[in-house]
């Protein structure tokens, strides 16, 4: 895995940085350019193609069996680990992992744990969609934190601490419990629940291998850990995530469905999801995220209701929060 400073070096080339400049400037032009750009490059790892989450796991340090939750991606059933127990790195670090089930190894990389149903890997590549691929950019991922989650105030989300505050609110029937932040992108708000106390850990999952490089130059103070895990399988117990949150997530996810069936999965009975995205109203930012998924109030609600869970709303102009809890 190459290190943040490999990744910010690469911007310091001024001909990269130009070169990365047209390329953005292309996709937000039209998106339909992105994927056959992007088969076309040389990319920096041949990781990149796959299919794969990066996990964060920022919690309490001291050895918890009932924190051993993971599950095989591929046919659910717990792992068998041989090592120390608990979530802290250096517990995941010096253990091992395999399904109980199909006998499917799984190790870890020095710095993250690679839990997706592609591990191990060496010849098959996968595609994602456009609107998913554009966040697998360095160039995206390097400014996400820097001002581009930051511009979408302009569109009605409130701040990334009223933001914070408003989920808060929500999760307070599960507070103390584990939370896991999926699409957490550079971990801006898993940092926040991380040190808000309210959790007994907290858990961030993004699909992007250059989100992960900069999440873990962000979170790498707070002694993280980093797992690869497939965000359509959630390498996960059913019913034992407490609290799942999804920041200008909803809107990506190849299908949202899945997603939020599969979450449905994961949540224990009462187990509470918040997530935030723009309604489906033509915005200022239409222009440029061609080929998005946008909903209104109606469809998120009907989407929770039929994945059997029951949701509430928060709407302010093109900005929507909200919040649906496991029966």
């Amino acid at each position: 895995m190459a290190s943040s400073a490999t990744l910010l070096a690469s911007f310091r080339s001024h001909s990269r940085l130009r070169q990365a400049e047209q390329d953005l400037w292309r996709i937000s032009a039209n998106p339909g350019l992105l994927i056959p750009f992007r088969q076309g490059r040389r990319l920096h790892s041949p990781a990149r193609f796959r299919i794969k989450a990066a996990v964060a796991v920022v919690g309490k340090e001291e050895a918890s069996p009932e924190l051993d939750i993971f599950a095989c991606p591929i046919c659910y059933e717990p792992l068998i680990r041989k090592g120390p127990s608990g979530l802290n790195p250096s517990a995941i670090y010096r253990s091992s992992f395999k399904c109980e089930r199909c006998n499917k190894p799984f190790s870890s990389r020095n710095t993250y744990l690679d839990l997706t149903v592609t591990s191990g890997t060496r010849a098959y590549n996968e595609f994602m969609p456009s609107k998913t691929e554009l966040f697998r950019s360095p160039l995206v991922s390097f400014l996400y934190e820097r001002g581009w989650r930051q511009g979408f105030g302009q569109n009605g989300f409130p701040g990334l601490e009223d933001e914070f505050k408003m989920a808060q609110e929500y999760f307070k029937p599960v507070a103390g419990g584990l939370l896991l932040d999926v699409s957490c992108g550079s971990g801006l708000f898993s940092r926040k629940f991380a040190s808000s106390g309210t959790f007994s850990g907290v858990i961030a999952l993004d699909f992007s291998e250059n989100m992960l490089r900069q999440c873990y130059d962000f979170i790498a103070k707070d002694d993280a850990l980093l797992n690869a895990a497939d965000v359509s399988r959630l390498p996960f117990e059913s019913g034992s995530i407490d609290a799942i949150h999804a920041g200008a997530a909803l809107h990506c996810w190849p299908s949202p469905s899945n997603a939020v069936a599969e979450i449905n999965r994961v949540l224990r009975s009462g187990g509470v999801f918040v997530a935030t995205t723009f309604l489906s109203s033509v915005n200022s930012l239409g222009r440029f995220l061609v080929g998005f998924s946008y909903f209104s109030e109606e469809e998120i609600e009907d989407l929770c209701r039929t994945c059997g869970l029951v949701n509430s709303c928060k709407v302010d102009h093109f900005f929507i929060m909200f919040s649906a809890q496991k029966r």
